[in-house]
């Protein structure tokens, strides 16, 4: 049986560290350690040791930086190589218009990743621009979830200017709430408890169940208090494990989430079962070297 699944991380290669560059040398100064480099291939090694599956998530901000996206062929090539452990997620720059629509299906229908991630802080748009709708509602059509990074980030945080990064486009009321609500089919996985917005977060799940929040970025000693109380409770089967690795590694998210005050009964379903359930794994089916198991598509 799979121990756990990281929903949320984050390619550290060659290619990553470029496209990064000096947002990555920033968020080393801020987070005072530095960001290895590391390949897909060793990055799948990690998590099969542990019994984990990952998805591993591209990011394209070209129109914003002037450097080349994440390659959605070089992660779809790794997720290929190390099927029983790795699950990839796309990426499209929304200003590339229909470009980014046609990205988007190919993704999907030819090239087997099993959702779409955005950040909007560094590609500088909100989700709940209709010039963005096309995207969104390709995703919805192809019946995959999309990732959408909430709240502050540590990309930038610490320079003067915040290196350029509005945080505007990170609240979660009205956009993220607007697209959810004119969007109903779309999956929703808030990345990040949405600080300093994470009542508004909560407020959008609350009220809309297409919408789930990972808790990513955040070691688990940390998470606001409003956050355990409701995956105790009333948010139970929409929160999910995510470590946002490298940044933080699985090792110190999962030691610190035993020791956390989270409901034994809520647990797994944190760890795997959720998650299991919005990307349709067959968590019987999976594990011990055997490609990933999937219900659907």
């Amino acid at each position: 049986m799979i121990e756990a699944i990281d929903i949320h991380t984050h390619p550290s290669d060659a290619a990553a560290h470029r496209r990064q560059g000096p947002w990555r040398e920033q968020a080393e100064r801020y987070f005072k350690r530095r960001i290895d480099e590391i390949s897909l291939d060793a990055q799948a090694e990690i998590y099969r040791e542990r019994n984990l599956l990952a998805v591993v998530v591209a990011l394209d901000e070209e129109s914003q930086t002037g450097r080349t996206g994440d390659s959605n062929d070089a992660l779809s090539q790794a997720v290929t190589r190390n099927a029983d452990v790795l699950i990839g997620f796309g990426s499209v720059d929304p200003a590339k218009g229909e470009a980014a629509v046609r990205e988007t299906r190919r993704c999907i229908e030819e090239l087997g990743l099993r959702g779409m991630k955005f950040m909007p802080l560094t590609q500088a748009f909100f989700v709940d621009d209709p010039a963005a709708r096309p995207i969104f509602e390709t995703c919805a059509a192809l019946g995959v979830p999309v990732m959408i990074h909430m709240g502050t980030t540590g990309i930038g945080a610490g320079a003067p200017g915040g290196m350029g990064i509005h945080l505007k486009y990170g609240r979660p009321v009205p956009h993220l709430d607007d697209l959810a609500a004119e969007l109903p089919e779309l999956q929703i996985i808030g990345a990040h408890p949405a600080w300093p917005w994470t009542d508004e977060m909560l407020a959008v799940l609350w009220h809309k169940t297409n919408v789930y929040m990972d808790l990513s970025g955040w070691a688990p000693k940390y998470l606001p208090e409003a956050v355990i109380q409701n995956a105790n409770t009333l948010l139970r089967d929409r929160m999910l494990f995510g470590s946002d690795f490298p940044v933080l590694h699985p090792d110190r998210w999962l030691d610190e989430f035993r020791a956390a005050p989270f409901r034994d009964e809520v647990r797994s379903g944190i760890l795997r079962e959720n998650a299991a359930r919005l990307l349709q794994i067959d968590l019987e089916a999976s594990g011990e070297g055997r490609p990933i198991r999937f219900t659907a598509g």
